[in-house]
């Protein structure tokens, strides 16, 4: 049987020109690339890797469950 879930990557591009993905719902599984395809696949890959690491340990892997709101940040230089 197989088991499959739809999660939220979020895609940033950094000032090198390269794809930080993060997944929005599982953290901790940050992956980058050259491009946002190459990010993509990279993310896949960490996500499978820490399923597996968990299965290994007999865990369930804490995807979601958590809870997402809207933070403000002062982006004004400290004093």
């Amino acid at each position: 049987m197989s088991l499959s879930v739809t999660l939220t990557a979020v895609f940033t591009p950094d000032e090198d020109g390269w794809t930080m993905a993060q997944l929005a719902e599982w953290p901790a599984v940050v992956s980058c690339g050259r491009t946002p395809e190459e990010a993509r696949a990279m993310l896949l890959d960490a996500a499978a890797e820490m399923i597996a690491s968990y299965h290994e340990q007999g865990r369930t892997p804490p995807i979601g469950g958590g809870h997402t709101e809207q933070v403000t940040l002062d982006l004004a230089p400290a004093a």
